[in-house]
Formats: C-alpha cells, structure tokens, sequence
C-alpha cells in the first residue's frame, strides 16, 4: 500500500499522459516500418496496433525515456511473428490451391506511404513536388528490397535515431552485427539509387 497515495497517482497520470503522447508521436514512423516489411497497408496497421496494446498493457508504468527501446522492439517481434504466420499460411495455401479461387493481389502503392499528411501547409511548385514523390518513391522501393535484417537495422539506426546498443537490444543482436547490417544496408541502397539516377550525397 502506497503512504503517499496522492502522489503516487500523480506519478501514474503523468506516466499515463507520457505513454500517450510517446504512441501519438511514434504512430506514423512505426506504421512505415511496418508497411516496409509487410507490404500491406491495412495489415501493417494491425500490427503497429497489436504492439501499441501490448506497449500499454505491459510496460505502460515504465520512465518515458524507456518506451522507445521497448516499443520498437516490440514492434519488431510483432513483425516476425506476422511474417512466420504467414509463411505457414502461404504453404498451405499453396497445397489447396488448386480447390480455392485466387484473388487478385492488391497492387502496393508506394505514395500512399511517403505522403505527409502533417507537412502541407506550404505545398511545393508542381515540378519539384512531383520530382520529391519520384524520389521518395524510389528510395522507398529500396528500402523495401533491402533484407529484412538490415531495413530492420537502417531504420531504427538512422531514422528513429537509436544509438548502436539500443539498437542490438531491439533487434536482440550484437553491436557488431548491427554495424553489418547497416554498413551493408547504406552500400546497398547507395548502389540501388544510384543505378536509378539518383543522387543523395
């Protein structure tokens, strides 16, 4: 039993409102990681949901400066378990084929992804708005030809900002391999956009 209950339930509404506002500002970025290995809109909607739940109802008590770590890797291990699934699904469905209906897959659309909806209040000139979405579209079809381990490692290294050893922890790895995996992964995407005529440096 807590002496001090009044400040204790202050502490809890504060971690509350920090784990809210954590999830309403990592909402979108997870979300692009999730449609980077899935490629499936409304699928990779489910699981970066299915890992804010399981955010909220496991560690939602834990200090603010924790929750990034322990939601990507969350949020990482809810996008393995997905992909396992659906390996064994696929095999399956592989083998009853030939008594099922095939249904056309539904064509990914890259833009739907890139687009900022929170960036519009000043739009750009047509031509260099319609060169920034032909950029961003390439860079995201690089990104999502790159093996899983290393977009893994390239995303949480350069774009949420984790440091190497965060990094390993979410990924559950080595610093080392960490550093493979985005060494390679900047070779890669170089090579990629550079074969497609375009120039980051």
């Amino acid at each position: 039993m807590c002496y001090y209950s009044r400040s204790c339930k202050e502490k809890k509404l504060a971690t509350q409102a920090e784990l809210s506002q954590f999830l309403g500002r990592i909402e979108r970025r997870a979300y692009k990681h999730a449609v980077f290995a899935i490629h499936d809109s409304h699928t990779a909607l489910d699981v970066v949901q299915d890992a804010m739940s399981k955010l909220a109802a496991k560690y939602g008590d834990k200090p603010a400066e924790e929750l990034p770590l322990l939601f990507h890797r969350i949020l990482q291990n809810t996008i393995r378990d997905y992909c396992r699934r659906q390996k064994v699904r696929s095999t399956w469905t592989t083998l009853f084929s030939a008594f099922t209906s095939k249904q056309a897959e539904e064509e990914f659309d890259p833009l739907d992804v890139l687009e900022d909806k929170d960036n519009q209040s000043n739009p750009a000139a047509p031509d260099a708005d319609f060169a920034q979405k032909q950029t961003s579209a390439l860079i995201e079809q690089s990104l999502s030809n790159l093996p899983a381990r290393q977009r893994e490692a390239f995303l949480l290294r350069y774009w949420e900002g984790l440091d190497t050893a965060e990094t390993a922890a979410a990924m559950g790895c080595t610093e080392g391999s960490v550093k493979t995996h985005c060494s390679r992964a900047n070779h890669a995407l170089a090579e990629s956009l550079k074969a497609k005529g375009v120039d980051l440096s």
